[in-house]
């Protein structure tokens, strides 16, 4: 069975526990030893990053490393196309997620305190956060993938997009949603495995902003 570190709340350990369950892989997980970021994980792995995955002797601590190793291993469902041309632009969108959007939300965990909060910085990260999707949008259209699949760069945007809802929601974040991206988010939700990672995840973001915000 698969030992999976994870944290509750954390976007990118959601984001693994989709493609598990779109797999139908069993998998333990388990808190890191001493907590995120401690020297007792550390020594485990070195990176202190989360996800990591134990499958037997190989250790992986990366989230998209670990997608693709599983998507090669358990070949079925596939979560890449078989056309190659479609690969890449399925690797462009993920690569999109994890160096422009999530970025760009990450900047400002900062200002989920009340007491750190930042009207301009808000307003600031607003219009970065809708130029990004914005563009996603584009993407999408370029992309063009089948409604009734889950591909490896979904799982990030599922759990990415219900962190920028709670930031509109607790934080009053200015977002602009073009129609397209409204549109991939409703159809990601009607899949199977997000729809229970969901069902799972949402009352987590919700009772962390709570007690943040």
């Amino acid at each position: 069975m698969l030992k999976i570190y994870a944290i509750p709340a954390s976007l990118y350990c959601a984001k693994l526990r989709i493609l598990l369950r779109h797999k139908n892989l069993e998998w333990q997980e388990v808190s890191p030893p001493g907590g995120y970021g401690s020297d007792e994980y550390k020594q485990i792995v070195p990176s202190g990053n989360l996800p990591a995955m134990q499958d037997s002797n190989l250790l992986l601590a990366d989230s998209e490393a670990i997608a693709e190793y599983l998507n090669e291993i358990h070949i079925a469902p596939a979560m890449l196309p078989a056309d190659a041309v479609a690969r890449a632009r399925v690797r462009a969108l993920g690569r999109f997620h994890d160096t422009r959007l999530e970025p760009a939300l990450r900047a400002l965990f900062p200002q989920i305190p009340p007491e750190k909060r930042d009207s301009a910085i808000l307003k600031e990260g607003g219009k970065s956060l809708s130029r990004h999707l914005s563009v996603l949008e584009k993407l999408l259209v370029e992309t063009d993938l089948p409604d009734d699949q889950l591909f490896l760069c979904d799982c990030g945007f599922a759990i990415t997009f219900d962190w920028l809802a709670a930031f509109e929601h607790f934080l009053k974040l200015p977002i602009t949603w073009p129609e397209g991206v409204q549109t991939y988010r409703e159809r990601l939700s009607q899949l199977p495995a997000i729809a229970e990672e969901y069902a799972a995840y949402r009352p987590v973001l919700t009772s962390y902003m709570q007690e943040n915000s």
